[in-house]
């Protein structure tokens, strides 16, 4: 922004001031505009949300006091859904304008956010009146979304837990009422036989000498134990809902609205909105006539909600109804008013798009022509497939086979030999830099790149001189990065305190700090490399998830099904020469796809992604298409490639492809691509655009 002004005064021939002088007007005139801007938040207030506001201040470890405001939603657990309501409550209780934060840009909005976030109570008391109350007024309104996404997850994973902790009872409990019996297809031909020579006998004399009283008894057992399994489940789980989690349901329903866009699902809101308006109704049982039925109790527990007479039971009906909404609210079929994560799927599509439609094509190289698009992906796909037919009777790693359900057959590759000057290297270095700390790497680093430029303040002002800030932003980044914690590297650190350590973690470190820290190395490391060692930079990319442990008490901690244990993911975007170019937490259920698409759209660096690679995980049908629209290649490392099939553009080029008929499936509806294809380039013009949630 100095420069601007520079080069405006040097346009007009004008002797600006110096850039300390100019830096210093800049700062008087932020903080007269912040100033007077929170003066007019103060002045929308009413009274009675002035003397919540001071109160929360004045006590803030009461329910809803300022700390308690600012924690975090804890693990799922019903203290903690309670008490996330109380929060929302309060917060709707001061009935903030909805337009308090129109008249500040989004800038200025986050740097309150950040600055109140890192505040204690005693420091917000410390500010005069009108600026406090408007300090915590901007922090809570932009706090509400957050807590509302918490609550959200809190509910969804409350949901999940019942159902996968009855699910686990019930099984043990089978397992341990009845013995697996091995062998029953031996004993009923046995049994068969017995009564085919002796079909006059009786059953003591006949059967009962091939299998016993008591193992007839356990298949007897064993089969009705089997059959009964989604009723025994959803027993325990009624019971678990009723005894316990029931009583967060009227808190829930009164600080979290939902909506649906989809016709299909009103029923389920339908549902929620009955529930609402019965409350405080006594009743057990409800005529099935006057509630919503399909789409919201599952065929299969049917016959545990609703008896012979036709009455539905209220307690087991809840209980279907929020676990279809756990289902749709996670595929954002409905959404929840004030969230951000969970909002409506329709705010992420530009808005604009009917009016700059071309604009929003050209941006993204793409025809607007939905015949001319499938005409080339059609006639590419031709071409490709002749190629292959033509060439894979001389590859001999892959073979076609006719029957079986894998009909790929493909023969390892052998593994490259060792570089043979890597052990020379690897003692050069080893003899070079002998146990180099990581601490020094990381100063080193900070030299180099300048990343600790990325860090800013979220006070008006600093007080601490470069060098002192720039010692302890490094030792924080250390701490943080290490995992070793604050308190650990105060204690080995005499001359800094964890207090001070602390004060520069909430004042300096957020997340696009650290982004743009990183974007700054992954930069200069793309920069300095010499093409005679590493090779020309590449357009190439890699992507993976690496699995790590974390509390429960962190929400997107969840149970990872193939590496087992609990925990959260990382995903890492990894350039051809081994450079992190973007990484992402993300929960060990959420899909892969978009976290791939995500690091290739949002890396902040300055190499141009023109082919991704990624593992079975990484891919799918929804992603090859975004991936071709968005302009970059997908090329995944298929683990069932040996199940693979290859869709046709026409049934009578089959004729033309005789070596490949073994894998061929249908041919593609372009027809259906045709009439989705302005939708689709809607949703890409959205993640192009950062407007879309990848969440």
């Amino acid at each position: 922004m100095l420069e601007h002004v520079f080069l405006w005064c040097l346009d007009r021939h004008i002797y600006g001031p110096s850039r300390k002088e100019l830096e210093r007007l800049v700062r008087s005139q932020r903080q007269h505009y912040l100033d007077s801007w929170l003066s007019g938040v103060h002045d929308r207030l009413s009274a009675s949300t002035v003397a919540l506001l001071e109160a929360s201040i004045a006590e803030p470890d009461g329910q809803t006091g300022f700390n308690t405001m600012k924690g975090d939603a804890g693990q799922a657990s019903l203290d903690n859904i309670l008490s996330m309501t109380a929060k929302l409550a309060f917060i709707q209780k001061l009935n903030l304008p909805r337009d308090l934060l129109s008249v500040a840009g989004k800038a200025w909005v986050e740097q309150v956010v950040r600055r109140v976030g890192g505040e204690k109570a005693s420091e917000m008391r410390r500010h005069a009146p009108a600026r406090q109350i408007g300090l915590y007024a901007v922090y809570l309104f932009s706090r509400e979304a957050q807590l509302t996404d918490a609550m959200v997850d809190l509910l969804i994973e409350t949901v999940h837990k019942i159902g996968t902790r009855s699910k686990r009872k019930v099984v043990g409990d089978i397992a341990k009422d009845i013995e697996r019996v091995y062998g029953k297809e031996r004993l009923l031909v046995e049994i068969a036989s017995a009564s085919i020579e002796e079909p006059s006998g009786r059953v003591c004399d006949v059967i009962f000498p091939i299998v016993g009283k008591d193992k007839l008894a356990a298949i007897v057992k064993e089969s009705q134990a089997k059959g009964a399994l989604d009723r025994r489940i959803y027993k325990v789980m009624r019971s678990s809902w009723a005894n316990h989690y029931r009583r967060m349901l009227p808190d829930l329903l009164s600080v979290l609205e939902f909506r649906s866009n989809n016709t299909v699902w009103r029923p389920v809101l339908a549902a929620l909105d009955w529930i609402r308006s019965k409350i405080d109704d006594g009743c057990r049982f409800v005529p099935a006539k006057d509630i919503p039925i399909d789409e919201v109790v599952p065929a299969r527990w049917r016959s545990s909600v609703i008896d012979d007479d036709g009455r539905v039971n209220r307690i087991s009906y809840e209980l279907c109804v929020l676990t279809q909404l756990r289902d749709r609210i996670r595929s954002k079929e409905i959404w929840v008013v004030g969230a951000d994560r969970y909002r409506n799927p329709d705010d992420d599509l530009p808005k604009d798009f009917g009016i700059r439609r071309d604009a929003y094509y050209s941006g993204l190289d793409l025809t607007p022509d939905a015949r001319e698009f499938t005409s080339a992906v059609r006639a590419e796909l031709e071409r490709e497939l002749l190629l292959l037919n033509e060439t894979i009777p001389q590859n001999d790693k892959v073979r076609l086979l006719w029957r079986g359900e894998n009909r790929i057959s493909i023969t390892p590759f052998k593994p490259s030999p060792e570089p043979k000057g890597l052990d020379a290297i690897k003692g050069e270095i080893g003899g070079r830099w002998p146990m180099t700390g990581l601490l020094d790497v990381l100063k080193e680093t900070a030299l180099d790149t300048g990343l600790l430029e990325a860090f800013e303040t979220s006070a008006s002002r600093v007080s601490l001189s470069r060098g002192m800030l720039d010692r302890r932003l490094l030792l924080c980044l250390y701490a943080l990065g290490t995992n070793a914690g604050l308190k650990r590297v105060a204690g080995a650190t005499p001359d800094v305190s964890y207090e001070e350590l602390l004060h520069v973690h909430r004042r300096f470190i957020h997340v696009p700090a650290l982004r743009e820290a990183c974007a700054r190395v992954a930069n200069a490391t793309l920069a300095i490399r010499n093409a005679a060692v590493w090779g020309d930079a590449g357009t190439a990319c890699a992507s993976d998830s690496t699995k790590f442990g974390a509390w429960d008490r962190n929400l997107m901690t969840e149970w990872h099904a193939r590496y087992g244990g609990r925990g959260v993911m990382i995903y890492w975007h990894v350039e051809k020469r081994t450079t992190c170019v973007y990484s992402q937490l993300k929960r060990c259920s959420s899909s892969e796809v978009a976290s791939m698409i995500e690091g290739v759209l949002r890396h902040c660096t300055d190499m141009e992604i023109q082919r991704q690679y990624v593992d079975s995980h990484g891919q799918s049908a929804v992603g090859f298409a975004f991936c071709r629209l968005l302009g970059f290649e997908l090329a995944p490392r298929l683990k069932a490639i040996a199940r693979q099939k290859l869709a046709v553009p026409e049934a009578t080029i089959r004729a033309r492809l005789p070596n490949l008929l073994p894998i061929l499936s249908g041919a593609i509806s372009w027809d259906e691509i045709e009439q989705q294809y302005d939708e689709m380039v809607k949703y890409t013009a959205a993640m192009q655009g950062s407007v879309a949630n990848f969440c």
